[in-house]
């Protein structure tokens, strides 16, 4: 398998990106294409051990970045040799299995519908980050991608979704919930309205496992494997979890090391805490899948260290396995809403 890589996308690259997708060829085993600055990317790879992986490691030229300021259409547009572009075009034009960028989220989004194309019907992409919930975790689909929904695009998120946490999750029957401000059939506005009657008659159908609506406060506590949204207030939800779990391990950290009798606390409990931690910290999963693209793409956080890239390629490599876009194509008649 050939993972593509955008070297010099996110806040750490080229040296993360670089560091952590030799990491992953070395531990998965799997063929690794950096996309970037031919000389820059070189030596990186050389400096981390990659030399000498031989052809596992291969480097394709990209003579420009985009940058996080840039419009997403400059993928397209300004800078069609950065390295984003580049990548995504390898990946349309079979050059790889899949392709990771831990870039601008705007340009990748635009860049991989543009480029590599949506699966046939699907109506729009969606960004699709598993969160925790005290089992195999829970899909937010979508979490960014589409501020603006129709009912469709939602029943379109709840199979890809689906779609998504059986075959990569190893749920076998993924429960399905409408983000609502309440668990009532009769809550939320109008689209949400619209949403609950066909999600509930495909529920009905038997193709997928629609439980209701659910609330936020309820997403942690292994109420859905899969939970369907607008984009808006998907990203809502994702960036008030994250900021909650950043003050809750802060002050954690001061409360521990308050006083002589809580670093002893902290000393005994220092193995729970690590765990915590691990639950908590999103480059555990490495990145974020764009469902409905037709070849697996995957948004690393702009953040990402090594250890999230080297987890993204792993996360990678799972989902070509797991032929979740073949899938979604293969069910499209279900998924579309007759005019």
């Amino acid at each position: 398998m050939k993972i593509i890589v955008d070297a010099m996308g996110g806040d750490n690259a080229p040296q993360a990106v670089v560091e952590g997708a030799v990491a992953a060829a070395k531990e998965y085993g799997v063929d690794i294409v950096l996309v970037g600055k031919q000389d820059i990317v070189e030596a990186l790879v050389k400096e981390n051990g990659g030399d000498a992986l031989g052809d596992k490691i291969s480097i394709v030229n990209a003579s420009e970045v985009v940058d996080m300021e840039d419009d997403p259409t400059t993928v397209l547009r300004n800078k069609k040799d950065s390295s984003m572009s580049v990548a995504l075009h390898l990946l349309k034009d079979g050059g790889g299995d899949a392709c990771i960028s831990a870039g601008s989220t705007g340009a990748l989004l635009t860049g991989a519908t543009l480029i590599v194309k949506r699966v046939h019907g699907i109506r729009r992409a969606a960004m699709a980050p598993v969160m925790p919930n005290g089992n195999k975790g829970a899909l937010l689909i979508d979490c960014g991608a589409n501020t603006e929904c129709t009912a469709e695009y939602l029943l379109q998120f709840a199979y890809m979704g689906s779609f998504y946490a059986k075959n990569i999750l190893g749920v076998e029957n993924p429960r399905v919930a409408l983000l609502n401000v309440g668990a009532e059939d009769t809550k939320g506005g109008e689209l949400q309205h619209e949403a609950f009657a066909i999600l509930k008659e495909a529920g009905d159908a038997g193709n997928i496992n629609f439980i209701g609506n659910i609330e936020a406060k309820d997403a942690y506590f292994n109420a859905a494997e899969v939970i369907v949204t607008d984009g808006f207030s998907g990203n809502v939800m994702l960036k008030t979890i994250e900021g909650t779990a950043k003050f809750l391990m802060t002050n954690l950290k001061d409360a521990f090391l308050s006083s002589v009798k809580t670093k002893i606390a902290a000393l005994l409990m220092k193995d729970k805490l690590e765990d915590l931690k691990k639950i908590l910290d999103p480059s555990e999963v490495g990145g974020t899948a764009l469902l409905g693209i037709s070849k697996p793409v995957i948004k690393a956080h702009g953040s990402s260290d090594a250890r999230a890239i080297k987890n993204a390629v792993h996360q990678a490599v799972t989902f070509v396995d797991a032929g979740v876009a073949e899938e979604i194509a293969q069910n499209i008649d279900l998924m579309t809403i007759a005019k």
